[in-house]
């Protein structure tokens, strides 16, 4: 594969809900071993076009390529590439925290004896390693989306998909879950696209792409973004008002 392939690539991607676009040629990228933030306020468009991404929609126009790998003609090898932290919570809480993980290494075709080695290591990576025999309703909510990340990663993927992960979470819980995702990224080499509305969780050096009203309305590094001694959120709430205007 080429060094200049993105990890992820949309290329004028719409999609609509009858009269309404919530996606209206839309382009960005997430380049390899990046941390891409997807900034837009709730309505925006980010999750659909996760939804998008991950194939629960098919998009009605436009191309998603995933390290090369369209979806609509190679789907099964790009997404074996994609890992996924939705932001509805969706463990089985019924199931301890390794039958969660065992579910879903099963699911990619993980050998039992493999899939266990790989959730010992996930766990350490996530901080815990000694609720692998509990219940998921036992868990705080920070503590269940480690898992939901731990669980993404069971399959080893090269780009993780996070959608609002750290929502309703205290300010400690929100820095462990950022924290977890940018060593994956300096450590590993991981590919990350993080939905968010929180500012603080965005560093200047990140890229960002600034999604309102279904289209982008600015893209480039976080620091870029800013215009003079603007910060990112004055930033945001100035592109956020003006696609208003346009729109309007």
């Amino acid at each position: 594969m080429s060094g200049d392939t993105p990890a992820l690539l949309v290329a004028n991607v719409g999609h609509r809900f009858g009269a309404r676009a919530a996606l209206d040629d839309v382009s960005m990228r997430v380049e390899n071993g990046r941390f891409t933030a997807l900034l837009g306020p709730n309505g925006a468009g980010k999750t659909t076009l996760f939804s998008v991404i991950t194939r629960l929609y098919n998009n009605q126009s436009g191309r998603v390529a995933i390290f090369g790998h369209g979806l609509d003609r190679e789907p099964s090898r790009a997404l074996a590439r994609l890992g996924v932290v939705f932001q509805a919570r969706t463990l089985d809480t019924d199931l301890t925290v390794e039958q969660n993980l065992l579910y879903h290494a099963s699911l990619h075709g993980i050998p039992r004896k493999a899939a266990k080695i790989r959730i010992g290591e996930l766990l350490d990576r996530v901080g815990l390693a000694d609720r692998r025999g509990d219940k998921v309703r036992t868990l705080s909510g920070g503590q269940s989306r480690r898992i939901e990340i731990a669980r993404s990663l069971v399959h080893r993927p090269d780009l993780l998909l996070l959608d609002e992960p750290t929502v309703g979470l205290d300010l400690e819980s929100r820095a462990g879950i950022v924290a977890i995702v940018r060593a994956l990224v300096r450590e590993e080499g991981l590919s990350v696209l993080w939905a968010t509305h929180i500012f603080e969780e965005i560093r200047p050096e990140d890229d960002a792409v600034v999604l309102h009203l279904g289209r982008i309305v600015a893209r480039g590094t976080a620091g870029t973004i800013a215009q003079g001694s603007e910060s990112l959120e004055e930033a945001f709430r100035r592109l956020v008002a003006e696609r208003g205007r346009q729109a309007a």
